[in-house]
């Protein structure tokens, strides 16, 4: 879960399911509803679900019903909605690290190379193929 305080998600709402926040404990929420991909005007939050979930059997009976949501898809979280709407506690924890939407491409790639840079085995010489690109590219003007 990623939100509160990180106002450049304010603006990216629209790419992730949003928890409408119920209860908010520091790094524990309760949420009392999730909306997917939502508009910025129509987010509950900046409150993010980010992919990571600890789920019950009775979600994924109920995602077996659950119709095409955002996108065209059928959305893991309107399971999960759906599981609050019937009563069932949903709650969401705010990690403590760096996230990478692995979504995009980008988004892998920055998470390949901060993974290999975190690498002690890898990361002097991968870093210098970084350097190196990097010279390349500014010497070529871009």
């Amino acid at each position: 879960m990623h939100g509160r305080g990180h106002g450049r998600l304010d603006s990216q709402v629209s790419s992730y399911g949003i928890l409408k926040v119920a209860e908010d404990h520091g790094d524990l929420v309760r949420a009392s509803g999730l909306v997917e991909k939502p508009s910025p005007e129509e987010a509950p939050s900046n409150t993010a679900v980010i992919g990571r979930y600890i789920l019950s059997a009775d979600v994924m009976k109920t995602l077996g019903q659950v119709k095409e949501g955002a996108g065209g898809e059928i959305q893991l979280t309107d399971a999960i909605a759906a599981q609050v709407a019937a009563g069932h506690p949903v709650h969401g924890y705010r990690f403590k690290g760096e996230r990478f939407d692995c979504g995009s491409k980008a988004g892998f790639l920055r998470a390949t190379v901060a993974f290999a840079m975190n690498r002690k085995d890898v990361a002097e010489d991968f870093g210098g193929f970084l350097k190196q690109i990097a010279r390349e590219d500014l010497r070529a003007g871009w």
